[in-house]
């Protein structure tokens, strides 16, 4: 793998403060290549804050542009070599493409972690919506026809192969699970359900407080933290009025990363309510505290980070995410015994082995060979 540059073409990067868990999966991969001696560099949109060139950790950032134009400069960068010598690009495909392959002759691969079928809609109505739709689901599995691609979860490989993305061209590298940080704290001695994630429509988080309204009359002391912030927050803070008032509703915000793992310590169960998870790193970061979640079933990715009735619980509506929640908080055994298979299936997602994964596919792309789920999955 050394001397490889390996260009990222990101729509955010891990300290975007939009970013999530698709940033931090991108920084612990381009951290892999690194650290085998290939030359990475992050092209992403600038923001408030950022450095328009910065090295962190060994990693290159490039940030141009907006959210819309830095597709189109990303190509051009391509185009025009601002980027030095490329030997393989990797194409985030986050909804849109950056359309890379007009940019550059050199090996592609395209990373996605979900498809946003459902969320075009909610993010996006209107005419916007149906356009990335429609380069997302036509447009991009043209564009990239034959290239190699890498997904997080199954149900992404599923979802792609709906849209015709075909052959033995689709790898599976899952996200690793965070490593714990020593809190020296306990679960609350009162009901504590947390909610960790971005604040946007499509995370649902109404959802969670809509199940904490039903069950605190039965749970008087039920507290719901909600960490995380965004665009979507104050609609969320007008929905939750009355349970913030009561104290039954708390709005952490952005939190330290110790502050985080306090928080998963702390709680008896996490509610996961999003519409769509390419595999949900969230759910990993919870069970390494022996805190189960409950998510819904359709959100993809939830269906392998998730052993449903084993490590946590699927649900398929809201009235079922709340029966699930009220159901678990009532039976400490059980919720004990999901909380301690969560801790051991943790266990068995690593960083290190999905670095190992992505450099395998990153060094086949270079070589023009493709690999599938099989090869890297079992390696």
């Amino acid at each position: 793998m050394r001397d490889c540059h390996v260009a990222f073409f990101s729509w955010r990067d891990g300290r975007n403060p939009e970013g999530g868990g698709a940033e931090r999966y991108l920084e612990k991969v381009a951290a892999g290549l690194s650290a085998r001696g290939c030359q990475v560099t992050i092209f992403t949109v600038a923001y408030a804050g950022a450095a328009p060139d910065e090295v962190v950790d060994g990693v290159r950032y490039v940030r141009r542009g907006s959210k819309l134009s830095v597709y189109l400069l990303g190509v051009w960068a391509l185009l025009r070599r601002q980027l030095g010598r490329v030997d393989v690009v990797v194409d985030v495909q986050n909804g849109l493409p950056f359309f890379t392959t007009l940019g550059t002759r050199k090996p592609v691969v395209v990373l996605v972690h979900h498809v946003h079928r459902e969320q075009w809609p909610v993010v996006y109505p209107g005419l916007f919506g149906k356009v990335g739709w429609w380069i997302e689901s036509r447009v991009a599995p043209r564009l990239y026809r034959g290239r190699q691609y890498v997904v997080v979860s199954r149900a992404t490989r599923a979802e792609l192969r709906e849209l015709g993305v075909t052959g033995p061209r689709v790898a599976v590298v899952h996200n690793g699970t965070e490593p714990v940080v020593s809190t020296h704290t306990r679960k609350t001695t009162y009901p504590s359900i947390c909610v960790v994630g971005r604040l946007v429509p499509h995370k649902q988080v109404e959802h969670a407080v809509d199940a904490a309204r039903s069950l605190v009359a039965e749970f008087p002391d039920l507290r719901l933290r909600i960490v995380g912030d965004g665009w979507w927050e104050a609609e969320l803070h007008a929905y939750a009025a009355d349970l913030v008032a009561a104290g039954t509703v708390v709005f952490e915000g952005h939190v330290s990363e110790v502050r985080k793992q306090e928080i998963y310590e702390e709680s008896w169960l996490m509610a996961l309510p999003s519409l769509k998870e390419g595999w949900g790193l969230v759910v990993g970061e919870a069970a390494a505290h022996q805190t189960p979640t409950v998510a819904y079933r359709s959100a993809g990715g939830t269906r392998e980070s998730i052993a449903d009735g084993v490590t946590g619980v699927l649900v398929d509506t809201p009235s079922q995410l709340a029966s699930a929640l009220g159901a678990l908080l009532r039976d400490d055994r059980g919720r004990q015994v999901l909380a301690k298979a969560a801790l051991e299936h943790s266990y068995g997602f690593t960083w290190e082995h999905s670095q190992a994964a992505f450099a395998h596919v990153v060094a086949s792309a270079r070589q023009n060979v493709l690999v599938n789920d099989q090869d890297v999955v079992e390696s």
